[in-house]
């Protein structure tokens, strides 16, 4: 009980988010499942996920969905689909916590649809954490596919912090007219963990835009890979940053790509890895901070 109570607080990590439904999966299984006045949630007959329907028209209000796995050798799949209605305002927050003090793997893979329907405004945050023994595997492998119809906003913000042993991030989105698509991550890895991103990007229709910021830090001997692709298929803006410090014998490869099959869509892409400036220490360090206290103070500066 105790570890399931730790792991909730760490995934209630967003303050000032509009109450409303909530679900709460442990174990594999779907405990706990709140409704509000226009947010509805559904368990699949399968057990395999939750169907959540938004209705049109609703404001200031939000969905808390953590997920704690404790139980050493769960390996499960979720698959959840959201409905969001015409000219909604939601706010969603996801996130996953696994404690394996065991031998065997555990692992959580979250597959996600959402279909945001038009002028629709949606925000949805998840923060992936992990502890137990340093030897044990603790995988978190989110899939999220978003598809974005007229003049609807979607802002995804994921964290992942350090104690996965492996993750592999997969994110797949279909822009639709005036429609703007807002992508943040912020990834630590350390120890020998690895974290691979895929983002795969589509702006179907005119005034489609996309914004994709990666912000990691990698230490010690883990590893950390980027791949982004990002297609305009019409007049539409996209532009990718991806950034990231290497401290030890960590090793991060980043893979923009921009691919343009219309001659007025406009693509940028950009990448910059490096280690922390020693300037920059220099400078916390004659205020009266340690070396170590100045790298800390500079990487949580940096995945702001």
């Amino acid at each position: 009980m105790q570890i399931k109570d730790s792991l909730l607080q760490q995934l209630t990590f967003m303050h000032s988010v509009p109450q409303g439904a909530y679900s709460l999966r442990v174990n594999g299984k779907t405990e706990t499942v709140q409704n509000s006045a226009h947010i509805h949630i559904e368990r699949k007959p399968d057990g395999s996920g939750l169907t959540v329907r938004v209705d049109a028209q609703t404001k200031n209000e939000s969905l808390h969905m953590p997920v704690v796995v404790s139980q050493t050798g769960l390996n499960e799949t979720v698959t959840n689909d959201f409905y969001i209605g015409e000219n909604a305002e939601v706010t969603i927050v996801a996130g996953c916590g696994i404690h394996n003090t065991g031998e065997k793997q555990s692992a959580h893979n979250g597959v996600h649809a959402f279909y945001v329907g038009k002028n629709a405004k949606l925000t949805y945050m998840e923060k992936h954490i992990a502890s137990g023994n340093k030897t044990s595997s603790k995988e978190l492998n989110p899939t999220t596919v978003l598809y974005l119809k007229e003049n609807a906003t979607c802002t995804l913000d994921t964290t992942q912090t350090e104690g996965v042993t492996l993750a592999n991030r997969i994110t797949k989105a279909y822009v639709g007219k005036n429609a703007t698509l807002i992508i943040k991550e912020k990834i630590k890895t350390r120890g020998t963990e690895e974290a691979h991103t895929n983002f795969l990007v589509e702006l179907l229709e005119d005034g489609a835009r996309v914004e994709v910021t990666s912000r990691s830090v990698a230490s010690e001997n883990s590893k950390q890979s980027f791949v982004s692709t990002v297609t305009g298929k019409a007049e539409s803006f996209g532009h990718v940053s991806c950034d990231a410090i290497v401290l030890n014998n960590a090793k991060v490869s980043s893979t923009p790509t921009v691919v343009c099959e219309h001659p007025s869509a406009t693509l940028v892409h950009e990448a910059a890895i490096g280690k922390i400036a020693s300037d920059q220490l220099l400078k916390l360090m004659t205020l009266g901070l340690t070396q170590e206290e100045a790298e800390n103070a500079i990487i949580e500066g940096f995945l702001q």
